[in-house]
């Protein structure tokens, strides 16, 4: 019982484990989608001029940043997503990422690498205040869309290995065999005094299984019998012999008086030892008995 219980604590903590580590992927996937959201509204002023200038009608130059904004959004909430039921994406999702972040920082340094007035080309007269402040937002996202990639796929392996050991756990407690106890010593011999039934012969003793594989031989017979009178109280059993009763009775159903005087013990201690009894065999996973 005590093995059965310390492996279903053990399998507990794997399982608290991977729920934290998917909890993990789930917050980073939230991290990264607030970034590319602040990001892009923080160029969307940038994008929006630069495609005005561009003879770009107002009324739809508004439109480039959110068309870049939806498409860069959509591959980072379902990579992660994807992600957490332990999928990967195509390479074509690398590539949309890649070509809408690049994207972005070209329209947003645009003013910065070329001024209005100068050909295009090797740049020549580079605002670097303006191209650093315009990159920060663009580079942060894309550097961060990778580095989230590679966490995923550690934190993936990891949750594998722990489903892993979890589903060892459960087979080995599956295939755990039953073991016999060792028999506990023979019941005091009865003073003279008292009269005890002869036991039944013709038959092997049966045995009683308790919870979690232990077997247990009754220290008195499972079959009913007539008990003779007795003059006096009969000698007071031994902790480990009282214990084998008490949880014999227990697993036969009998009622805490019979069990307290078969065992020679108190009403109130029969009591506490059903409990435990009780509480033990609640705490074994479904399926054990």
């Amino acid at each position: 019982m005590n093995s059965s219980v310390r492996t279903t604590g053990s399998q507990g903590a794997l399982l608290a484990q991977v729920e934290a580590l998917n909890g993990l992927l789930s917050k980073l996937t939230k991290v990264l989608v607030t970034v590319a959201f602040v990001a892009l509204v923080f160029t969307a002023s940038n994008v929006t001029m630069f495609a005005i200038d561009h003879h770009v009608s107002p009324w739809i130059a508004w439109m480039l940043d959110p068309m870049v904004a939806v498409a860069l959004g959509a591959v980072l909430i379902f990579d992660g997503r994807l992600s957490e039921y332990g999928l990967t994406s195509s390479g074509w999702a690398a590539v949309l990422r890649w070509f809408a972040g690049l994207g972005t920082w070209v329209m947003n340094c645009w003013s910065s690498l070329w001024p209005t007035g100068t050909a295009f080309g090797i740049p020549r007269a580079v605002d670097p205040a303006g191209l650093v402040l315009h990159s920060i937002p663009p580079v942060l996202l894309i550097v961060l869309a990778e580095a989230i990639s590679h966490y995923r796929h550690a934190i993936l392996a990891k949750i594998a290995q722990l489903q892993a050991q979890v589903d060892a756990g459960a087979n080995e407690v599956d295939a755990t065999p039953v073991h016999q106890a060792s028999t506990p010593p023979p019941a005091p011999t009865p003073s003279a005094t008292t009269s005890v039934p002869a036991p039944v012969r013709g038959h092997a003793k049966p045995l009683v299984i308790c919870g979690g594989g232990l077997v247990f031989h009754p220290a008195f017979p499972l079959a009913s019998t007539s008990v003779h009178r007795v003059e006096r109280e009969p000698a007071r059993l031994s902790a480990d012999e009282a214990a084998n009763v008490i949880r014999a009775c227990w697993v036969q159903g009998k009622s805490l008086p019979e069990a307290a005087r078969l065992s020679t013990r108190s009403t109130s201690y029969v009591h506490k030892l059903y409990q435990r009894l009780n509480e033990d065999r609640a705490a074994l996973p479904a399926g054990v008995s």
